[in-house]
């Protein structure tokens, strides 16, 4: 069963089992999937309503990017887990004669790159979160500007969780380029989304 099917319950019982994975990586997309899902009420509150009615074009847009967003990260979910299985899969293979040790060391390099760049996706998305709250807590119905400022605030959860696994990947990898362009990226992502995340956190603290 996908991770995404299962009941809230299970969900959470699966995550505090023994077993590595679901781990950080489902879970900072889980936090991206519910940003967005936020952001998309926000969206679906402020459609409609005469007040906005000026705005109502902008929050068509939004609604419809957060909802593509929520899809994508919902999927994020359970690609996480299945790039950590594909190493653990790797790590299993034979090693006796050089060749297989050859296989295997490649298949394990392969498998370490995928799960370093699923979590790049989940915080490049996150990271687009918090630049789509910005927009949305600026024009979107003031009635739910504090559920506005949760969605950053998951968004950025989900960002830095994301970079941590990200990071923890990189570690084993030997490829010095792809180490350092994700470095590099991840870096970018961050300090880009700081005066994003101010702004959102000043419209939310200006109703509160």
């Amino acid at each position: 069963m996908k991770l995404v099917d299962m009941r809230l319950r299970d969900f959470v019982d699966e995550l505090s089992s023994d077993s590595p994975a679901p781990g950080g990586g489902s879970v900072a997309a889980l936090a991206g999937a519910l940003s967005s899902a936020l952001s998309s009420m926000v969206c679906n509150l402020t459609i409609g309503k005469e007040k906005y009615k000026d705005v109502e074009h902008d929050m068509e847009r939004l609604l419809d990017r957060v909802e593509d967003m929520k899809r994508r990260f919902m999927d994020l979910i359970d690609r996480d887990t299945e790039a950590f299985n594909k190493v653990m899969e790797a790590l299993k293979l034979p090693k006796e004669t050089d060749e297989e040790k050859r296989i295997r060391k490649e298949k394990i390099q392969d498998a370490l790159k995928g799960a370093a760049l699923v979590p790049l996706e989940t915080a490049r998305m996150c990271a687009e979160m918090i630049e789509l709250c910005k927009e949305v807590a600026e024009k979107g119905n003031k009635n739910s500007i504090t559920d506005v400022g949760v969605a950053a605030i998951m968004a950025r959860a989900g960002l830095e969780s994301a970079i941590l696994n990200v990071k923890i990947n990189l570690k084993s990898i030997n490829d010095e380029k792809f180490v350092e362009s994700l470095l590099y990226e991840i870096d970018v992502l961050k300090n880009n989304t700081e005066e994003a995340m101010r702004d959102v956190e000043e419209v939310v603290s200006s109703y509160v």
